[in-house]
């Protein structure tokens, strides 16, 4: 039975028009994008991705294994499957090896909880449609079903909430190879039977068995929004879903809506804006550089070292963004060593330099080439923090952005002690630096109370 537009539609504007208490959101942008960012988002600024799934298992070249192989015949893939894999063998026969059987869920909320991070964001389905949960639109192509025979989602989710993080979900929107999505493709996406019977049912019953805070959306990019019946899915979780006061949510939900629409701004994968933007926006970023999902061929070159993530994410904080960083988990559900060294390197980073992180706004001036290269932020009126990710190897420190008083305190994170300095002519100031700490980082942040 063919499902029309009109019917959809119907359905979600039921879903979103249940409740007539408080504030209620139309299912267009205007109204949508008018809705004000739930507070919890800015200040938490830092939050882990996890990117797992049955690409896991065959862990070489990325997570886009199967597109790869099957949809763009990389021969990279191909010659990879007939050294390794029996002829015939399909991708469907990698998911009873996604066993997830070092899967500790507690044992990753700590890992992740150390780094520092405030949120987390598992891939509840990425574009290979397998879904990390009990999923009843997704019959034997799901975690309960098969592989783990685990409801991973679920599981994470009850670990990361015990310590006080908030838990994000990431649902490609669409799948490679559904053959309903691909006859709706077919029809130039004039029939929305995948939304009706698959997407839309899916995504409402993610929402409302797991309650996440954040969704991240993504695979909407072959049609548009209309498409996806996106505007209405946003009016029923602002207004009627069990997150509507809390949930946050991003800008990919249809052809041209990214950077465009939506809660905040993912824009392109590793955005890096030139200058501030004027909307709330989040850099997501892989440790291994090549990929998203975990590969059993990465080397070491490939992959970000602690310094660089730190000069990653206070850029990113600078500019007002939220850091957003991935690690790959093995099949097996491990993380792998060299990841939570590194996760754990930025939790030691930040519990001496978190308060130049946490719950900060851009400054009136985002970075100046001080002595070297300083980032700035801002907490209140008069308490600026200048974050600078190169030793300048001497004993002084110049700013000309900072307004000085009488009044103004110069201190380093990490040690208690006022640091001396002294105005510039103009405006600005001198700094006499003490020896700076050992910082495997590479990072260090001056703070300054009573500035303009």
């Amino acid at each position: 039975m063919q499902v029309s537009p009109s019917q959809i539609s119907l359905v979600l504007c039921l879903l979103s028009c249940a409740s007539s208490i408080g504030a209620r959101y139309t299912p267009d942008w205007a109204s949508l994008d008018s809705r004000p960012l739930p507070e919890w988002y800015d200040e938490v600024k830092f939050g882990i991705f996890v990117h797992w799934g049955v690409f896991s298992v065959p862990a070489f070249g990325s997570e886009w294994f199967w597109w790869n192989w099957k949809g763009a015949h990389d021969p990279e893939y191909i010659l990879f499957m007939i050294k390794n894999y029996p002829p015939g063998f399909s991708y469907a026969e990698f998911a009873p090896d996604f066993h997830a059987q070092f899967f500790d869920p507690d044992e990753w909320a700590d890992i992740f909880e150390a780094s520092g991070a405030k949120y987390v964001v598992l891939t509840s389905k990425h574009h290979e449609g397998f879904t990390n949960w009990g999923s009843p639109n997704s019959w034997n192509w799901n975690s309960v079903d098969n592989g783990p025979h685990r409801d991973l989602v679920g599981d994470l989710g009850n670990a990361i909430r015990k310590r006080s993080l908030h838990y994000g979900l990431y649902n490609s929107l669409y799948e490679w190879f559904n053959p309903i999505y691909l006859s709706d493709k077919e029809s130039g996406f004039k029939t929305q039977d995948y939304v009706a019977k698959k997407a839309m049912p899916e995504l409402i019953t993610l929402v409302n068995r797991y309650k996440p805070d954040l969704i991240w959306s993504d695979g909407d990019w072959e049609a548009p929004d209309t498409y996806w019946n996106s505007t209405e899915f946003l009016a029923w979780l602002y207004n009627d879903s069990p997150v509507k006061d809390v949930v946050v949510t991003n800008d990919r939900w249809g052809n041209g809506c990214y950077c465009k629409h939506g809660g905040y701004f993912n824009c392109a994968d590793k955005f890096t804006p030139g200058q501030l933007p004027n909307h709330k926006w989040e850099k997501c970023q892989s440790v291994d550089t090549i990929s998203w999902g975990y590969r059993r061929n990465m080397k070491l070159t490939e992959l970000m070292d602690l310094p660089s993530i730190i000069k990653d994410l206070v850029y990113t904080v600078a500019l007002g963004g939220n850091y957003l960083l991935n690690v790959g988990p093995t099949a097996d559900g491990v993380i792998a060593p060299v990841f939570e060294e590194r996760l754990r390197g930025i939790g030691v980073w930040l519990k001496i330099n978190g308060e130049a992180i946490y719950g900060t706004k851009p400054w009136r001036v985002q970075a100046e080439n001080a002595t070297v290269l300083a980032w700035y932020t801002s907490k209140n009126t008069s308490t600026v923090y200048a974050i600078f990710t190169s030793n300048p190897m001497q004993n002084t420190f110049q700013l000309s952005m900072p307004k000085t008083s009488d009044s103004t305190v110069v201190t380093l994170l990490g040690n208690p002690e006022p640091l001396k300095w002294a105005p510039l002519e103009s405006k600005g100031l001198i700094i006499l630096l003490p020896d700076l700490p050992f910082s495997p980082a590479e990072a260090w942040t001056i703070k300054l109370d009573g500035v303009a």
